[in-house]
């Protein structure tokens, strides 16, 4: 086994020579990447970059012309669909938050504890104490325990992104991908999120979009930088934000 097959097998999230045209446009161009089991990764670069599309390679929404896309080490992501893909236990939160407004925010964790269970089968139905018990836990990491019986179209912008981080973790994934999280947000709201992410990193793996460098200075931790569908860059923050192609497509403007 060389050295390339032992990262692949030992990564969570493995990305290798990906490629993907859409009429004639290259949006994924060579990419590769790979995330540690337990890691939180931020991803950022100009709009165009690839940061979408990438994500929806990961998910089953778009299938890579060429390449190779390995989670936890054994399952071929390309050869799956969303479906399969959200069973293998990767959840994605996208970036305008879809909570069920007319619910309350405890029915809208249960609502998404659910679907994991009619997923899953009766396998992991463990009755209504263990899901009580699950849903005090996922209320008290998105620091909406106060909230619970208020309507989720209620709470303020900030508070529905944090719900629905919440959905996606009552499905407990081993994989969490968020897309800027912070985006309309307070800077109250914004270094609360920053701690919830690293909450939620101590249990799961996590890759956060975003734009706003002093919310990923706050998550200190590793960042990748794309451009053109490609990695230009990869390190600390101090180290991506002081390379000069990173300052010239992306930080300068």
């Amino acid at each position: 086994m060389n050295v390339m097959d032992t990262r692949a097998t030992s990564a969570m999230l493995y990305l290798d020579g990906v490629h993907v045209s859409f009429d004639g446009f290259r949006a994924i161009n060579n990419l590769s990447l790979a995330l540690e089991p337990g890691e939180m990764r931020a991803i950022i670069g100009p709009n165009g970059a690839g940061k979408t599309t990438m994500m929806d390679i990961i998910t089953g929404k778009t299938r890579p012309d060429e390449g190779v896309v390995l989670f936890d080490g054994v399952a071929d992501l390309t050869r799956l669909d969303e479906t399969r893909i959200a069973e293998l236990g990767i959840g994605r939160k996208f970036q305008k938050p879809t909570v069920f407004e007319s619910q309350t925010v405890q029915d809208n964790l249960l609502l998404a504890l659910n679907v994991a269970h009619s997923v899953r089968g009766t396998l992991f139905w463990r009755g209504n104490r263990a899901e009580a018990e699950r849903i005090d836990k996922v209320l008290e990491t998105i620091r909406l325990t106060h909230a619970r019986n208020r309507l989720a179209g209620s709470l303020s912008h900030g508070q529905k992104q944090w719900l629905e981080i919440g959905m996606l973790l009552a499905q407990d994934p081993k994989l969490l991908l968020v897309d800027e999280p912070v985006a309309g947000m307070t800077d109250v709201e914004t270094h609360q999120t920053a701690e919830l992410l690293k909450e939620i990193n101590r249990d799961h793996t996590v890759m956060v979009v975003e734009h706003d460098m002093t919310f990923v200075r706050e998550l200190g931790v590793k960042v990748t930088c794309l451009h053109d569908g490609t990695v230009l860059a990869e390190g600390t923050i101090d180290q991506v934000s002081a390379n000069e192609r990173v300052i010239e497509v992306y930080l300068g403007r």
